[in-house]
Order: structure tokens, then C-alpha cells, then sequence
């Protein structure tokens, strides 16, 4: 049992709570999974929802807004935008879409999801090949190096993270918390079957990351991905089938509650 560095005589009991608390639909308003939530076509929900996590910094709304321009600049429909636009339908103009996340970037993005789902059949199919890694962050590092094996701005490579190099990978975590787990409780989506929510990550930032702490969660003083396995052991000993359901109570106690 995880021992809490503030009173809370039952540590798992009181996450439980939280977890279910926070996990609902008045969530999504206020949170970037919001953009996803807009449409019902798989394909559709998980392009936006990958380009959405991908420029997940920084004040939520803001986050929203520069997303919404993103769908805007795909037509209000994603994967038919990505599986059919050609050279001309993207802009050359450089300009910011949020903060250093440039169209430069955005068009290399639209380019390489056009590559990965004509030579690969999508997202979800590199990341739950095993032959890719033997755990999902070892499988998120190959992702991002099959997404940059085009020919790719260099500035661009910073807009995906590679767990075997350190990242937490925070938003790339919080995208597969997306696609994977349950939809039961109205928030994420579930429309991913390759992938058990068992295998998932804890999207570690510096708020769940001080939150971890203060609850015993966390010794390492980083967020990097040590810490990250460190998180992800003692909240699989929690709930081995469903760990990152935690993810709503860390976060929920830390934005709400001022924990």
C-alpha cells in the first residue's frame, strides 16, 4: 500500500473518489478533448484528437481555440481532408497556430497522417504492434520516428516525444487515455480495441506530477520518463486494469480543489 505524505488513512480509496468524481461529462467543457468530442466518424475523432494532444500546452482555452483553427483549416473534416488534399489546399504562409506549433508544422503533420494511414492504416496500428517496441512508450518513440521519416523540418521534431530519450510524453499519454479507456463514463472514447487500458501511461505534467508528490505517488524530482514508470507501478497496484483513471483524480484535485 502506498503511504501518503499527507494524512489520507486509505490512499486508494480516497483516488477512487476522485477519480469517479471528475470523470464526467461536465469535464469535457472546459478540457481540449473537447475538439474530438465534435464528431462521431472514428477516423475523424482520433486525427483531431491527435492534432488537438499535439498542441496541448499552456491555458486550456487557449489550447481549444488554436485547435478549433486547426479543424477550420482541415474543412471541419479531418480524415478526409487528410486522406485527399493535395499541395495546393495548404497554405505557405508562416504563421503561428499555438505558440512554436507553426503551420510549417502543421502542414508536415497533415502530410505525414496522410503517409501514416496509406502505408500503415492509421495511428492505432503502429502503436499496438509489438514488432514497434514491447511496451507502449518504447512504441511511442517508434511512432515518432516512422511520423518524421519523411522529408521533415527539422523544427518540427519537437512537437513529439520519445519516451527512450527521457520525455514523460504527457501528451501523447493523455491521447492514448483518449482512444483506449472506456467511454463508459462519457468522457474518453474507448474506440481503440488493440490497445488495453492496462498498458496505459500516466500523462505527467508538472501539476499531476506535484500532486503525485505531495500524495507518496512520486520520490523523483523530475518529470521525465523514470518517473513516469514510477507513477504508472504504484497506481497499477491501485487498479492493475484501468491505472490511468487516476489521471482524472490528480488533475482533479490539483485544478479544482487547489490540492
Amino acid at each position: 500500500m502506498v503511504k501518503s505524505k499527507i494524512n489520507i488513512p486509505n490512499l486508494k480509496d480516497f483516488l477512487d473518489e476522485k477519480s469517479a468524481k471528475y470523470e464526467s461529462p461536465s469535464f469535457i467543457k472546459d478540457d481540449p478533448i473537447i475538439i474530438p468530442h465534435q464528431f462521431s466518424n472514428i477516423k475523424d475523432i482520433e486525427i483531431s484528437g491527435f492534432l488537438t494532444s499535439v498542441i496541448s500546452w499552456g491555458n486550456r482555452k487557449s489550447i481549444i481555440k488554436s485547435a478549433k483553427k486547426i479543424i477550420e483549416y482541415m474543412e471541419n473534416s479531418p480524415y478526409d481532408f487528410i486522406k485527399n488534399h493535395t499541395d495546393s489546399d495548404l497554405k505557405t504562409i508562416n504563421e503561428s497556430i499555438h505558440r512554436t506549433f507553426n503551420l510549417i508544422d502543421l502542414n508536415y503533420f497533415i502530410k505525414s497522417l496522410k503517409n501514416i494511414y496509406n502505408e500503415y492504416e492509421g495511428i492505432e496500428e503502429i502503436l499496438s504492434n509489438k514488432n514497434n517496441g514491447s511496451n507502449l512508450q518504447e512504441r511511442i518513440s517508434t511512432f515518432k520516428n516512422i511520423f518524421f521519416s519523411l522529408n521533415c523540418p527539422k523544427r518540427s521534431l519537437k512537437h513529439l516525444p520519445s519516451p527512450i530519450k527521457g520525455s514523460s510524453a504527457k501528451r501523447f499519454n493523455m491521447y492514448l487515455r483518449w482512444m483506449v479507456r472506456s467511454n463508459n463514463n462519457g468522457v474518453d472514447f474507448g474506440i481503440w480495441n488493440k490497445i488495453s487500458s492496462s498498458e496505459l501511461s500516466i500523462p505527467l505534467d508538472v501539476h499531476t506530477g506535484r500532486i503525485a508528490r505531495s500524495l507518496g505517488l512520486l520520490e523523483r524530482k523530475v518529470n521525465d520518463s523514470k518517473s513516469v514508470t514510477e507513477i504508472d507501478n504504484k497506481l497499477r497496484k491501485m487498479d492493475p486494469i484501468d491505472p490511468v483513471k487516476y489521471d482524472y483524480a490528480l488533475f482533479g484535485l490539483g485544478v479544482y480543489e487547489n490540492f
